[in-house]
């Protein structure tokens, strides 16, 4: 059980990292600061630089027995922070406003308990991941040679989800993020004075056809297997002159689906989309994805394992407002673990991650922390 000299410093360390946040592929200052706290818990092994600057705590037994991991996000986003608390970001344009502070301090805190109290059997993992908000943190941990050390057998994650009841979780098996992906497309032809628009290749007709186009790959609706959603979200042709008909013209597109196969044929076909507007208009074409997140689904056995262990806690849990539209990378996880993500509410009316104004409440830490703990204590004694 945590002290309240635990809660009052896991609280001004959380409010101290919120101070300093860096954005996904930059955190090389809250890695070290995560790796000093992690030192003093006095695990087996702490792997650094783990698919860029992740940081893996290894807690063994040495009794024979599953590899449980627990993995909170290193990253802020690039957002300016709206708020007058005096721990608020001191870096301009940046904040962590998804509560990815709340989450390190959360698994630090049952980082506290389990060294106290050490498992039985088999070993835990604590993974501090980077790049989680662009979606490429996950697969370069899981990608880097070292994580063979530490694959799991079981993997669980905690995300605070405002818009349900302060510490409640709500989890089931089955999806619970869409698969999701940015497509950048860029079209090149040839610029041309405004009066001669003729001895130019104009991208614009391609725009004008692409954007309804590129929208009904996917209408949203129900979140069935079969749900997809085409987002157009930025549209660029040409420059703001009005001598110059346009040569170039960017559009990206956010494809959303619940299953990660569905999302490679939607790619396909707006990749098709683009290239057939492309050879119409005697344009280039190029392409870029950005932000690719595989869908996150939880394994049936690992949800039931969440479920009897807050079910103990006596915490409330259900399926409320899952599965979600949003993507979360932890999925990557599930590839080789049985996987369950958890998602813990701070309040029905608190501010929404990624708004300006949002801040992590220091509240859950403990509430998190006794989920991790009895999450052990059920697998490894």
């Amino acid at each position: 059980m945590l002290t309240n000299s635990d809660i009052a410093e896991l609280t001004a360390f959380r409010r101290a990292l919120h101070r300093k946040p860096e954005v996904s592929g930059e955190e090389v200052e809250t890695a070290k600061t995560i790796a000093g706290e992690l030192k003093k818990l006095r695990p087996s092994d702490i792997i650094t630089g783990l698919g860029g600057h992740g940081v893996a705590a290894v807690f063994e037994t040495g009794v024979s027995g599953p590899t449980v991991l627990f993995r909170a996000e290193l990253d802020a986003l690039p957002i300016e922070e709206l708020s007058e608390m005096s721990w608020r970001s001191e870096v301009p344009g940046k904040g962590h406003l998804c509560g990815h502070d709340g989450h390190m301090t959360m698994l630090l805190a049952f980082g506290r308990l389990l060294q106290r109290n050490p498992p039985k059997t088999g070993r835990v993992v604590l993974m501090f991941q980077p790049a989680e908000e662009d979606g490429s943190g996950a697969r370069a941990v899981v990608a880097d040679q070292r994580f063979a050390q530490i694959a799991p057998d079981w993997a669980f994650a905690i995300h605070n989800e405002p818009g349900r009841p302060f510490g409640f979780v709500a989890t089931r098996p089955g999806l619970i993020n869409c698969a999701s992906r940015g497509l950048e497309i860029t079209l090149t032809g040839k610029t041309a004075h405004a009066a001669e628009p003729e001895e130019g290749r104009s991208p614009g007709l391609a725009v004008a056809a692409l954007i309804p186009a590129l929208g009904a790959l996917g209408r949203g609706g129900p979140l069935n297997d079969d749900f997809r959603l085409a987002t157009v979200t930025h549209a660029q042709l040409g420059e703001p002159t009005f001598g110059v008909a346009p040569g170039a013209a960017v559009i990206n597109v956010t494809l959303r689906a619940a299953k990660d196969d569905v999302l490679e044929k939607m790619a396909q076909a707006a990749r098709a989309l683009a290239k057939a507007q492309a050879d119409q208009n005697g344009l280039a074409v190029e392409f870029e994805d950005c932000d690719v997140f595989a869908a996150s689904i939880n394994d049936p056995e690992a949800t039931r394992v969440a479920q009897k262990a807050m079910d103990t806690l006596g915490i409330a849990n259900g399926p409320d407002g899952l599965p979600m539209r949003a993507s979360e990378d932890f999925g990557v996880f599930g590839w080789g673990a049985k996987a369950a993500m958890l998602c813990l509410g701070p309040g029905i009316d608190y501010a929404a991650l990624h708004n300006p104004d949002y801040d992590f409440p220091d509240d859950l830490i403990p509430i998190g922390a006794s989920i991790y703990a009895q999450i052990t204590r059920d697998i490894l004694g």
